[in-house]
Order: structure tokens, then C-alpha cells, then sequence
């Protein structure tokens, strides 16, 4: 196979049919476009922020089989199970508009989310205040996610693309704690008022500049620190998955500090 990556994992090969994995597990990134797993054994296998368009599964077992996607022409032994998946979803159509095309369906992705964000607040103010500092599993707090967004929203916006500063508040990612934040603070503690007003701020510049950004301007190149240079729309399009990942996280874990004890 001329210019086709072929990934045979033999030292991951189970030995009794599907089900065991033998040797440890390894993480794998970057561009793996045209690869061909041959017998590889990807029991318990985690796959996160990865392209699987045009991917084709055979001679397969999906067994205990869970995936949270954008769903678009999606076929399973025969059957195409788009329509049923989509018609059940809660979080669609808005899943499937995170990656606009035009500047118009840009502004409409960007006010549904924050329409679903307004929602998430109200229900996050109703908790008493120490529960907005309270990380449920070991995960972000919600005043951690909304600095967390603070961050994501000047790391692949407000600085690459308007050149304003990184706000102090801003929490990176676990794995990217130690790449030197210029201005980021990781001893400031906001308050849920404090951090809610900065993300309002970062909201509206985002918004604003939707207002008058043209699709001819989609392809500039950015530079973004750690990760390169990038297109402007795909700094956008980061800029909405991780509002809509990240309200989804809240909501999750705002369930289980309503639950009664």
C-alpha cells in the first residue's frame, strides 16, 4: 500500500479473541490520515478531539461500544443511523454547527452558545457559592471552567488574532501548565462575580468581532502560542467546541452538586 500508513499493533494482538489487551498502552497524535489498523487488539482504546471522517470499520466488534460525536451520514451494518441519532440528542442541532462555513452561520453558532452558557449560569446560581468552587471527580470546578475558558478564548483569540493579553486568570489545561503563560496568575482566586465578568467581556469581543469578520478572512494565518500556526477560522472553530464541551462538563457535574446528599 503505497503512501497508506499501516499500523499493526502484534505486540497488543490479543491471544483468546476480542477482549484482552496485552503490553501497555500507548497514546498516539498527529496526522494518521490514510492508516490502516490490521488486527489491532483496541480494547479500551480512549479516542478524544480526533477526525473520523471517511472512516471505514470492518470485520469489527463493537461491544460496550460508547461514542459522543458529531453525527452525519453514519452507517452501521447496513443501516444508516443518522436521523435516529440526531433526532435524539439533546445537543442537537448545535453539535453539528460548531464548524460554520460562513460568517453568517459563524454569529448563529456563537449566540446559540452563549444562549445554552445563560442557561448553565442561571442553574450554577442557584447553588450556594462554595459549591462553585467544589470539583466534582477530581475535575475543573465551575469557577475553574469559566477561567478555563477565559484562557482558551485569549490563547486562540483575544491574543493571536485581536494582540491584547492573556488575562490573569486564565487556567490552561492540565498538560499545558507548564508552557510560560505571558500574564497568566495560577495564585489569583476569583470569585464566581469576578470570573462571570471577564467571560462576559471575552463573550462580547468575540461576538463583536463575528459582526464584521468576512469569509475571505477565514484562511489568514495565526500564529498561536504552543500550538503554531493555525487558519483564523480554526482558531474559531477551537474557540466553540471548547465552549460546548465545557458547558456540557458543567452541567454534569452541576447535577451532581444539586443531587440530594
Amino acid at each position: 500500500m503505497h503512501g497508506v500508513a499501516v499500523v499493526r499493533m502484534s505486540r497488543l494482538r490479543p491471544t483468546a479473541g476480542p477482549g484482552s489487551i496485552r503490553g501497555m498502552p500507548e497514546e498516539f497524535e498527529g496526522d494518521l490520515t490514510g492508516a490502516v489498523f490490521w488486527g489491532a487488539d483496541l480494547t479500551g482504546a480512549r479516542f478524544r478531539d480526533v477526525n473520523l471522517t471517511g472512516v471505514t470499520i470492518s470485520h469489527a466488534w463493537l461491544v460496550n461500544f460508547d461514542v459522543d460525536a458529531m453525527v452525519d451520514n453514519v452507517v452501521i451494518n447496513g443501516v444508516d443511523v443518522t436521523a435516529y441519532v440526531n433526532e435524539h440528542d439533546p445537543w442537537y442541532p448545535l453539535r453539528s454547527m460548531l464548524r460554520p462555513e460562513t460568517p453568517e452561520a459563524m454569529r448563529a453558532t456563537w449566540a446559540a452558545i452563549e444562549d445554552e452558557w445563560a442557561k448553565t449560569v442561571s442553574s450554577a446560581r442557584a447553588l450556594p457559592d462554595a459549591a462553585m468552587h467544589e470539583r466534582v471527580n477530581d475535575e475543573f470546578s465551575f469557577v475553574q471552567t469559566l477561567r478555563h475558558l477565559v484562557f482558551a478564548v485569549d490563547k486562540w483569540f483575544t491574543s493571536p488574532v485581536l494582540g491584547e493579553p492573556f488575562q490573569p486568570m486564565g487556567l490552561p489545561n492540565t498538560g499545558s501548565l507548564s508552557f510560560p503563560w505571558p500574564g497568566v496568575d495560577y495564585d489569583v482566586t476569583p470569585s464566581l462575580a469576578e470570573a462571570l465578568d471577564v467571560r462576559a467581556d471575552r463573550a462580547a469581543r468575540i461576538r463583536d468581532y463575528l459582526l464584521t469578520v468576512t469569509i475571505d478572512e477565514f484562511t489568514r494565518p495565526v500564529e498561536v502560542l504552543e500550538n503554531g500556526t493555525c487558519p483564523l477560522q480554526e482558531c474559531l472553530f477551537t474557540v466553540f467546541e471548547e465552549e460546548f464541551w465545557h458547558n456540557r462538563y458543567a452541567l454534569r457535574d452541576l447535577a451532581q452538586l444539586q443531587a440530594p446528599s
